[in-house]
């Protein structure tokens, strides 16, 4: 089983969006999609925020830094926050 799972980190993502709000993410879609991009931000040489982090893959590290909340995703036409490092949400559109 993964930890945490998709229920727990969509809500970890979800957790300071204000009543009436549209929610960050709203599928697994979106979630995996944030991951992968911090993960290969990570390879490509971003510092992870989190520790013990060296002997993690970077997968790994990405979906704990989204747990923690030390990043957090943004979608097209929000301002970005200076504090945490930024992840942009993927559109979700299905083509038929």
């Amino acid at each position: 089983m993964l930890h945490p799972s998709y229920s727990d980190l969509i809500e970890a993502v979800n957790k300071n969006v204000e009543p009436g709000e549209q929610p960050v993410v709203q599928s697994r879609y979106s979630i995996v999609i944030a991951a992968a991009k911090r993960a290969r931000q990570i390879v490509d040489g971003s510092e992870p925020l989190v520790a013990g982090a060296a002997n993690k893959k970077a997968l790994s590290t990405a979906v704990q830094e989204l747990y923690e909340q030390k990043v957090s995703i943004m979608g097209e036409n929000a301002v970005e926050e200076p504090e945490t490092e930024t992840v942009e949400a993927a559109e979700e559109t299905v083509e038929e």
